[in-house]
C-alpha cells in the first residue's frame, strides 16, 4: 500500500509498505529497522519479532522516545517479558502491532511531532 503525506520533507515518512519491505522516503528497506523523525537505522541486528532481545534496545534507547511502535510483520506479535519491562522501567510506551499499523501511526505520531521510533520488521 502506498501512503501519501504532505509534509516536512526533512522527516523519515514510511512512504509505502509491502510484502517483505517498506519504504521510508526514497530509501527501500527489507530488513528490520529503526526510524525515528531524523533517524534511520538500516543495519541492526535484530532478526525477528520473537527473538528480540533487550540488547537489541540500546540503539532505540538512545534515542529518547516517548513512545516506540513495534511493527511485528503481518501479524500482531507480542515481545518477551524482559523486553517490556526493559521499556516500562525507563517509562517508555510499548505499542505491539501488525507492520501496517505500526507504519500508519508512526506518520501520524510524527505529524504530531511526537518523539516516536517505529521498530520495523518487513517479511
Amino acid at each position: 500500500m502506498k501512503l501519501t503525506l504532505d509534509a516536512r520533507g526533512d522527516v523519515n515518512w514510511v512512504r509505502g509498505y509491502a510484502a517483505g519491505a517498506v519504504r521510508i522516503g526514497e530509501r527501500l528497506v527489507s530488513t528490520s529497522c529503526i526510524v525515528s523523525a531524523d533517524t534511520l537505522i538500516t543495519d541492526w541486528d535484530a532478526p525477528s519479532p520473537a527473538q528480540l532481545a533487550t540488547a537489541h534496545l540500546e540503539p532505540v534507547f538512545a534515542l529518547n522516545p516517548e513512545v516506540v511502535l513495534l511493527g511485528t510483520g503481518r501479524t500482531q506479535r507480542f515481545p518477551s517479558a524482559p523486553v517490556r519491562e526493559a521499556f516500562a522501567s525507563r517509562g517508555i510506551g510499548l505499542e505491539p502491532m501488525d507492520l501496517h499499523a505500526a507504519c500508519r501511526t508512526y506518520n501520524i505520531l510524527v505529524q504530531e511531532e511526537r518523539r516516536v521510533v517505529a521498530l520495523l520488521f518487513p517479511e
